[in-house]
């Protein structure tokens, strides 16, 4: 077994992943108060090529230092808005007829592995401040809650851990 050089893994240029057919899916940051984290959230968004990220409330936007830190590139690649009101971007994403789902703990949520997505639908996940979670008042605008199951002592993943799990479910059903 020998590791794979940059060169042999077959990546697309920015060109053409801008062309390319993108996963339906929208990211959206709700009050992310790192950028680090923000910049993470490129990355994993442009390794699934998903359609777009929408930026809302305090959530830093590019140009930032530390999102280009851990975003390496990828907020050229993947498109991305910003609204300061995310009841507002929410509204506009139910017109534009996307499943509105926000990933919480609530006492009315579906267990990542048990949430059927239909490959034929679109999404638009809602990530929450590292602290608070999503927004307690935009929670009646969503279709469902999705939680990540955990047994640990703690009942957290960080915001970015959480982006790369729930976008590799999404996406491995896409595929299937």
């Amino acid at each position: 077994m020998r590791k794979l050089k940059l060169t042999e893994l077959g990546r697309i240029g920015l060109e053409e992943y801008k062309k390319a057919d993108k996963t339906p899916l929208v990211v959206v940051l709700d009050n992310v108060r790192s950028a680090l984290n923000v910049g993470s959230a490129f990355r994993t968004s442009d390794a699934f090529r998903i359609e777009k990220m929408v930026l809302c409330g305090i959530t830093a936007k590019p140009p930032h230092r530390d999102i280009n830190r851990s975003a390496i590139g990828a907020t050229d690649s993947v498109d991305w808005s910003y609204e300061e009101d995310i009841r507002a971007a929410i509204l506009k994403l139910k017109e534009e007829k996307y499943t509105i789902l926000a990933i919480e703990q609530t006492d009315d949520k579906v267990f990542l592995q048990d949430y059927s997505v239909n490959s034929d639908d679109k999404y638009a996940l809602i990530f929450g401040n590292e602290v608070s979670g999503v927004s307690a008042e935009i929670l009646d605008l969503v279709d469902a809650c999705i939680e990540i199951p955990q047994i640990g002592t703690k009942h957290s993943l960080n915001v970015s851990v959480s982006l790369g799990v729930v976008l590799w479910e999404f996406y491995k059903n896409y595929q299937s």
